[in-house]
């Protein structure tokens, strides 16, 4: 396997929430959501281990409870990848060589989606990867929720847009994902231990200040990232309607198990 054979994953969880207070907390069909998170992450067989870091002690009380690994970081934190730097060097785990930064706000991450990005950073010459989907529906061209993706031929990502990037300067008649192959952004992320140390020392950038996205910070000092392509949904909890349509699915996917 080319690349770093030890990859940890490492799901950051703050209490602070501005639309769902406690957010990692809250049931999902009689249980938490950061404990679906953590066991859909353990299930993936690209990771070492799995490890929360949290800013607030009930939810490293509550992630011990249930048998996880968490561990206490800094609640000054502006970004899940700083909280993830912090989190290594706190696991006590030796020869980590990656880390995949899984969001905590995912209860129906797939394993395999773990193992794609793991695979992305295995690949040669690759120190930061994440994942796309292929878009099929217009709506998510004009959502300011979505992050678009251009990439060059090798995968390596141009820049990241909250605006439908490409412009269709002449578009023909029918849908605008019809006539070109629109990447939409799966929020995860893997880097080496090294690329992770150095992208974390960046000060804020300008586009990324424009756009709120970190990642046009490491775009902007010459850092590339590979992108993945994948076929698995992707499901965040930010709001009441979110977390009420997840435990329906959870509720019925439990079920059925």
């Amino acid at each position: 396997m080319i690349g770093p054979a030890r990859i940890l994953g490492i799901v950051p969880a703050r209490f602070a929430s501005s639309r769902l207070p406690g957010k990692p907390l809250v049931d999902i069909a009689g249980k938490s959501m950061v404990q679906r998170v953590v066991e859909r992450a353990m299930r993936a067989g690209g990771l070492v281990d799995v490890v929360v870091a949290t800013d607030d002690p009930r939810i490293m009380d509550h992630v011990q409870r249930f048998g996880g690994k968490a561990v206490m970081t800094s609640t000054t934190h502006a970004s899940g990848t700083d909280r993830c730097l912090e989190a290594l060097e706190q696991s006590g785990l030796a020869d980590i060589g990656g880390v995949v930064n899984i969001q905590g706000d995912e209860p129906f991450i797939a394993p395999a989606q773990i193992n794609e990005v793991c695979m992305c950073l295995a690949q040669p010459d690759v120190a930061i990867a994440t994942l796309a989907q292929v878009v099929t529906e217009d709506r998510d061209l004009g959502d300011p929720g979505e992050v678009l993706i251009t990439t060059d031929h090798r995968m390596n990502a141009l820049y990241f847009s909250r605006a439908a990037i490409p412009f269709l300067r002449n578009p023909a008649g029918g849908p605008h994902h019809a006539q070109f192959r629109y990447l939409k952004h799966v929020g995860i992320y893997a880097y080496t231990v090294q690329a992770l140390r150095r992208i974390v020392a960046l000060p804020p950038s300008p586009l990324e200040l424009a756009e709120s996205l970190e990642q046009l910070r490491w775009l902007e000092n010459g850092f590339p990232v590979r992108v993945g392509i994948t076929a698995h949904p992707s499901f965040c909890v930010d709001t009441p309607a979110d977390l009420e349509q997840a435990r329906s699915v959870a509720a019925a996917h439990d079920a059925a198990a």
